[in-house]
């Protein structure tokens, strides 16, 4: 079922003389993880202000198509509803720490304090979060003590307290070591096992691979390609549209290159090495 529906969308910045999203189709269902990748300007960032209602809301410009939030149109949503629908998550950490809060249980609670929310159910949904994200050491910290890894995942944590439908988050893993990747990808993963419905720009192809149901590649404002992440990550075309694909991937295609057909390609390193395995008895058997 469809959370959110975009048809024959345009959008011109108010400055600019050409469009930054040209003919956009795309259909989210709810519950799945989408990946939008693409070269920088391609429009991913653009995309995302649309589907959290930055355009045309805050941005102006020219929107021409349709955006359908649970088939409400983006232009008929109020921001405050919206918020609530969907969360976005910023690239910088920073970015989304408060500056008026003097520990991580208060800056998580903020967004709460603003909905006007009971302060009894604001410490047991506080609570809740901090436990479900593991982060409970973190609790009594200046949120602008932590290191960055630490503050994405205060950072998530401000917005799954919120409970949205969707989550909205562009390269969250950008600033962070491959620790702190990993511990954001582990909440991200912990969201989608709960039904949320998750878009995600990131450039680790290896993690999209591992945990995107669906990629969207974009290129020069339109979408050049998408389907599942099985269909997409193996497919050499989307190398000419500025994407990256995983390197098992480009494993496979070598492979097939060379008369060395695996079968299906692999997109990640257990499933190369399973088709490895396969080809490998097929040789011996022949």
């Amino acid at each position: 079922m469809s959370i959110i529906t975009i048809k024959n969308l345009s959008y011109q910045y108010p400055i600019s003389e050409s469009d930054a999203l040209k003919n956009v189709n795309v259909t989210i269902e709810r519950g799945k993880l989408y990946a939008l990748i693409g070269a920088n300007g391609g429009g991913k960032t653009t995309l995302c202000n649309v589907i959290r209602g930055f355009i045309p809301h805050f941005y102006k410009g020219d929107l021409r198509g349709e955006v359908l939030i649970e088939g409400k149109d983006i232009r008929e949503w109020e921001m405050g509803e919206l918020s609530q629908k969907i969360g976005y998550v910023f690239q910088n950490p920073f970015t989304q720490i408060s500056g008026v809060k003097d520990n991580v249980f208060e800056e998580i609670a903020f967004g709460l304090e603003n909905l006007g929310m009971e302060p009894a159910r604001i410490r047991e949904k506080v609570d809740q979060v901090i436990n479900m994200l593991e982060i409970g050491y973190l609790r009594d910290k200046n949120p602008f003590e932590l290191s960055g890894g630490q503050k994405q995942r205060v950072a998530l944590a401000s917005i799954i307290v919120m409970e949205p439908d969707v989550l909205v988050i562009d390269e969250p893993t950008s600033q962070l070591d491959p620790k702190g990747t990993e511990e954001v990808f582990k909440i991200i993963e912990l969201m989608k096992k709960k039904g949320k419905t998750i878009i995600l720009v990131e450039h680790k192809i290896e993690l999209i691979a591992e945990y995107a149901d669906d990629v969207i590649l974009l290129s020069e404002g339109e979408v050049a390609m998408q389907g599942s992440s099985q269909k997409i990550l193996t497919d050499e075309r989307a190398l000419a549209f500025g994407a990256a694909l995983p390197q098992y991937s480009l494993f496979g295609l070598d492979m097939r290159k060379r008369g060395m057909d695996l079968g299906s390609i692999p997109l990640t390193e257990k499933e190369a090495l399973e088709a490895v395995q396969t080809w490998m008895k097929k040789g011996v058997n022949a």
